[in-house]
């Protein structure tokens, strides 16, 4: 599932195509690194085990490995997932530590217990029914553990006014838990400037949302 973008429903495509289609254009699509907001939140946890969706290339769910967490990640693209691997072991981390699994997030039972849900810009062009994944996945969450969502409230272009998507408040919404069991920790838009592969720089926004379960 792609990192960078907008959500939009397109009935007439397959999505497991077209992704497989958009890894086969270029290799890497992205830069491998993790995103900023999910090193600075999951620098201050307990390291447990994680579940990425949409993990793309694999940056983030690496990342969590590197640092202590059983992490792993999901994504539709089997060419996504090929990448994701081949990353990791050449970090040198085994499946015991970074685990990639290639499905459908609307199709599969995943019925574990996680410490930490991260969705960094789940947001796609072609059908994806993000809501119930994004619900289903919260489900999930342990007692003391996190759900984390980044997703893009704009995206790059050189005028620096893009298109609205995300707001922090459309996403708790879309999340839709409930004051009893959750607590809120963050919800805001957060400003960054993005470099593009001509090395031009652009300003862009984030939604971002993390809640604790409560104990």
């Amino acid at each position: 599932m792609s990192r960078h973008e907008h959500n939009h429903e397109d009935s007439d495509t397959n999505p497991a195509e077209h992704w497989d289609r958009r890894y086969g254009e270029a290799e890497p699509i992205w830069t491998g690194k993790v995103n900023k907001v999910l090193a600075d939140v999951a620098s201050g946890l307990e390291p447990g085990r994680s579940l990425d969706l949409g993990c793309g290339e694999g940056g983030d769910v690496i990342w969590l490995a590197k640092n202590g967490w059983t992490a792993l990640g999901i994504d539709i693209s089997e060419k996504a997932i090929a990448r994701a691997r081949s990353a990791a072991q050449t970090e040198g981390l085994g499946e015991d530590r970074a685990r990639f699994v290639a499905g459908d997030l609307t199709e599969m039972d995943l019925d574990a217990e996680v410490d930490l849900v991260s969705a960094s810009f789940f947001q796609s062009p072609v059908m994806l029914n993000r809501t119930a994944i994004l619900r289903a996945a919260a489900a999930m969450v342990a007692p003391g553990g996190h759900i984390l969502v980044v997703s893009h409230a704009s995206m790059p272009n050189r005028n620096g006014d893009g298109p609205k998507f995300s707001s922090p408040e459309e996403e708790v919404e879309a999340l839709g838990l409930n004051d009893r069991d959750w607590e809120p920790l963050i919800i805001e838009s957060r400003a960054r400037t993005h470099a593009g592969r001509d090395g031009v720089e652009m300003e862009l926004e984030d939604a971002v949302v993390l809640y604790r379960r409560k104990s």
